[in-house]
């Protein structure tokens, strides 16, 4: 009988030899099954490693890129047409409301305050009478000057009979000419004491006038600093009250000297720029106005020039030292094409939009981008009027994007 063997393995292949003498070594049939069905194994299990290796790297791409994978659907978007329209240059700076007059009222004559004709914060006209100073004593001193004069206008006209009876006397050799030359220096004497007097007087009124105060200006009144019953002076510092005007006003506001040069040709060549004065928070426009002149020299501690633009401030807007924001309009572009501001998007190579074709497709459009001015921005070039471009919605669009499209002011019309 044949004696069982166990199965045949790889490596307990025996090396076949010969029947010959020199006994020649072949390898075995299963060997060479065995290698390659190993071989095969080796390559297949490569291959699926390839391929869940390369699939992980995609994924991870598509979401480091923010790209959407194939298969996510249709993005709803908000979206705006480009239109043609006008947008300003503006340069801004830092300002604050300046009066254009402000008079501290002060008292040209002593004496005690007796009454006060206004109101705290009334708005006064130039002429309006004030307060009243005691008038009494001036009105003393003015009968004593008036007194003083009808004495001297009497010795006068006394001077002048003798002086005329002199120069009779001396044509007839009656009196040494020395008499006479002493009668005129008598007269002339008497002359200047009546001009003397003269003075006086209108000293006297002049005082009377003066406790009488009247506003210089027209603007509004500030608060009391002085009350009635008090002894005021000439020489007093502080004064009786401030009045300052308020319509017209004026905004001081500063610009780099860099932009001098542009401001300077636009005011040589007689243009007439307009200024807007918006509050601290640059949201609100408080008041318009036009420039009315710059300084006549820069700051070289900061670099700036100082300007003043007059606003009417009719409706009493600006208020003397508020703090504004000045934002002067050197340019205007008529007929340029306009986005929104949002539509724009940048990366390291390029500024570009989201446009959305007639197949409801996004494309990346490359675009330049002029002024900036609020919520639109000016587009030199890559985008013509009537174009629609997304807003909202950006960060889940790539190229070829199926989109949803909803207009802005149609989205506008919906809130209201």
């Amino acid at each position: 009988m044949n004696e069982q063997r166990p199965p045949l393995m790889i490596e307990d292949v025996p090396a076949a030899t010969g029947g010959g003498k020199g006994g020649k070594t072949q390898p075995s049939r299963h060997l060479w099954f065995w290698l390659v069905v190993l071989v095969v194994l080796a390559l297949g299990v490569y291959l699926l490693k390839s391929r869940g290796s390369s699939s992980k790297t995609g994924a991870a791409q598509s979401s480091g890129t923010g790209m959407a994978p194939r298969g996510f659907g249709v993005i709803p978007v908000v979206a705006a047409r480009a239109r043609q329209g006008d947008i300003g240059v503006y340069f801004t700076g830092l300002g604050a409301v300046t009066p254009i007059y402000t008079v501290t009222v002060k008292s040209r004559v002593d004496g005690q305050l007796m009454s006060v004709h206004y109101k705290e914060g009334d708005i006064v006209h130039a002429g309006d009478l004030l307060v009243e100073i005691d008038p009494r004593p001036f009105q003393v001193m003015l009968t004593q000057a008036e007194g003083q004069l009808i004495k001297d206008q009497a010795a006068l006209d006394n001077a002048r009979i003798d002086l005329a009876r002199y120069q009779t006397l001396l044509a007839q050799n009656a009196i040494p000419e020395q008499q006479l030359a002493t009668q005129k220096a008598l007269v002339t004497q008497y002359e200047g004491a009546v001009k003397v007097d003269q003075g006086m007087i209108d000293s006297a009124k002049l005082n009377l006038v003066y406790c009488r105060i009247t506003a210089p200006i027209t603007g509004r009144v500030g608060l009391r600093l002085v009350d009635p019953g008090n002894i005021v002076h000439a020489s007093d510092t502080n004064g009786l009250l401030v009045i300052t005007q308020i319509q017209p006003i004026s905004v001081i506001f500063t610009l780099p000297e860099d932009q001098l040069p542009v401001v300077f040709d636009k005011v040589r060549a007689g243009g007439r720029l307009r200024v807007d004065a918006y509050d601290r928070a640059m949201k609100t426009r408080i008041a318009t106005g036009w420039l009315s002149t710059l300084d006549n020299q820069i700051d070289q501690s900061t670099g700036t020039v100082k300007l003043r633009a007059n606003f009417d401030n009719r409706d009493n807007a600006l208020f003397p030292n508020q703090f504004v924001n000045a934002r002067l309009l050197v340019e205007e572009k008529h007929g340029v094409t306009l986005v929104p501001t949002v539509a724009v998007q940048r990366n390291s190579q390029m500024t570009y939009v989201y446009q959305v074709k007639p197949d409801s497709t996004v494309t990346v459009t490359p675009v330049t981008i002029g002024t900036t001015e609020g919520d639109e921005a000016e587009v030199r070039s890559g985008l013509s009027p009537g174009a629609v471009v997304v807003m909202t919605g950006v960060d889940k669009l790539q190229e070829g994007t199926k989109v949803k499209v909803q207009m802005y002011d149609e989205k506008r019309q919906r809130g209201s």
